[in-house]
């Protein structure tokens, strides 16, 4: 299971860390990524990290304010959230990503709320 943590209110310009903790199995070998989705709007890609934390991905709306990052010994995934926008409200969620970058296996969402 994938369970997303740290979700919650923030001001505009505040800053947020999500947590995604896998138990029951290890994802250290698989790509990661992040997802939001707005009310009313498709769940869109946020950052995804390769299994080794090498490499990392951003949504052009996120880049230079988020940064994606993985702790293979706690088996969890991370999501610092800087300089956050209202416009970055959303229910978000990790998944599991395929060998075509595709997710193929979801966790729970954290609602984040951004105030203006």
């Amino acid at each position: 299971q994938l369970h997303a943590s740290g979700g919650g209110l923030v001001q505009a310009g505040g800053s947020l860390r999500l947590s995604c903790a896998a138990s029951g199995r290890t994802f250290n070998s698989y790509v990661m990524g992040w997802f939001r989705q707005a009310p009313g709007k498709e769940r869109d890609f946020v950052a995804s990290i390769s299994w080794s934390g090498g490499s990392t991905y951003y949504a052009d709306s996120v880049k230079g304010r988020f940064t994606v990052s993985r702790d293979k010994a706690k088996n969890t995934m991370y999501l610092q959230m800087n300089s956050l926008k209202p416009e970055d409200t959303a229910v978000y969620y990790c998944a599991r990503l395929s060998s075509r970058g595709v997710p193929d296996y979801w966790g729970q969402g954290t609602q984040v709320t951004v105030s203006s």
